[in-house]
């Protein structure tokens, strides 16, 4: 039966009553929940936020009364979908291309946010979530999967090791997860009582249409999966996939998770005959895993990409995944950054400063029609972002690739204080307060490390920090 849980609990109850809201509570997620309004809603969200003082005690009894009997309310279970095109290169008449985003009630949001704040404590207590997984965990982020990845390549790299990165491509994710195997997980972590009555209330009974322009279907009944576009979803995926890093771990092969986006990597000598059959081992377990669990691997979209040094690059054999030899790319993109065969980043370095370098020459064109405070907020928005984004992996790159960036950031100081492009960069950069780049990427370095040594990040970065100690 649908929902019906399917493991065992392995463990006694160690949660089960949700700790009711107070009207303090209520005013701050209300100031955090996007005021996103869906077609179902009554009114307007904006207009729920603004009004929020006066229907606080409304919210503080609908939620109390939720969180008290175990009970989603049925009526804010249903979602708009709204198929969005995932990439704007894509082609658009292909559907695969979509990605099914569910607009969800305003007020299932707000209960959501509840149950989400109260649930991820719990995980954090408990330390429940699988060590590798990054994704939607306060102090984790793309950037320190990458920088933990970035660095285990690097470290191989220099022993002389050949590493195979496996990117795994899962088919629909959030849309296949079975409830009952869900529910069994929660139940085997201690979740009892109200709190997974509501969790179950929340996984059953759903529905949803597809609205496109002024055309909407007609309700569709779910039996399977967790909504995209809810506050709990990818939550309730990380706790889904826990037991897939257990798995890979079991063959000696590490991995990354970020929700959805699994990356296995496997270290070896460059004339290993054992690292073959190893290999394909573990993405047997992993492939027969995913099918006990109701999700899909695509093998013709995953990819391999082969980390050594050019004198190993033919090692004469490719992994294998359900019957699919994956083919060893050049380069490939993870969690946004473009990874290479000797790790140079020189394709991320020039693909970063070409976008950035586009954004800059549409921002010029509204220079005389925005304040220096909105002209300001745009470059950091569609420029200095992007050279931000996992700034960290850029520190020790040669001056050469490097250079590529700081150019980027110049020109943006110029295009913001007005000066010619023959004016020195270093008194702009005093003007606007900015870090010259090199001295950012270390400052981002900082900071992540500082997080991981006091608790605030990361623990699978902790690990991998050697403290200095001088002779």
């Amino acid at each position: 039966m649908p929902g019906e849980v399917t493991e065992a609990s392995v463990c006694s109850i160690l949660w089960d009553s949700f700790q009711l809201v107070q009207p303090d509570d209520v005013d701050k997620i209300l100031g955090a929940v996007r005021a996103t309004t869906c077609a179902l809603d009554p009114c307007p969200s904006w207009l729920l936020k603004q009004a929020s003082g006066e229907l606080v005690d409304w919210f503080v009894r609908i939620i109390n009364a939720s969180l008290e009997q175990g009970r989603f309310p049925s009526n804010l279970k249903q979602a708009v979908v709204r198929p969005i095109l995932k990439k704007a290169s894509l082609d658009s008449t292909d559907l695969h291309n979509y990605r099914p985003i569910s607009n969800l009630p305003f007020l299932g949001k707000v209960l959501e946010r509840v149950d989400a704040s109260q649930l991820q404590g719990f995980l954090d207590d408990t330390d429940s979530l699988d060590q590798s997984q990054s994704g939607f965990r306060p102090g984790f982020s793309t950037e320190t999967a990458l920088v933990a990845l970035v660095h285990d390549l690097l470290r191989e790299l220099d022993r002389g090791s050949v590493t195979l990165l496996v990117l795994l491509d899962i088919s629909a994710a959030f849309d296949t997860i079975d409830h009952g195997i869900l529910l069994g997980r929660l139940s085997g972590m201690g979740l009892g009582g109200t709190v997974l009555q509501w969790l179950q209330s929340f996984l059953e009974g759903r529905s949803q249409m597809v609205k496109l322009g002024d055309t909407c279907s007609d309700p569709w009944p779910l039996s399977c999966g967790v909504p995209q576009g809810s506050i709990l979803s990818p939550m309730l995926f990380n706790i889904y996939m826990k037991p897939l890093g257990e798995v890979i771990r079991g063959f000696g092969v590490r991995c990354h998770l970020y929700v959805d986006d699994t990356q296995l990597y496997y270290s070896f000598p460059p004339k290993s005959k054992e690292a073959p059959r190893i290999l394909v081992q573990c993405l047997a377990a992993v492939l027969a895993w995913m099918r006990a669990n109701k999700l899909r691997l695509n093998p013709n979209k995953t990819e391999v990409l082969q980390v050594s040094r050019k004198s190993d690059r033919g090692i004469g054999w490719q992994p294998v995944l359900d019957g699919v030899a994956l083919p060893l790319k050049a380069q490939v993109r993870s969690l946004g950054v473009l990874l290479d065969s000797g790790l140079t980043l020189e394709a991320q370095v020039s693909a970063v400063a070409g976008r950035a370098f586009a954004q800059l020459k549409l921002v010029r064109q509204l220079r005389p029609y925005l304040e220096k405070s909105d002209l300001t907020t745009v470059v950091h928005a569609l420029v200095t972002s992007r050279l931000d984004y996992c700034n960290a992996l850029y520190v020790g790159l040669p001056l050469k690739t490097a250079r590529k960036l700081q150019l980027v950031q110049c020109s943006a100081a110029r295009l913001l204080t007005g000066a010619n492009y023959r004016a020195r960069s270093t008194p702009l950069f005093k003007e606007l307060h900015w870090l010259p780049f090199v001295f950012r990427a270390q400052f981002k370095v900082q900071v992540i490390t500082y997080k991981a040594l006091n608790g605030l990040g990361p623990t699978y970065l902790r690990d991998r920090i050697s403290p200095y100690e001088p002779a």
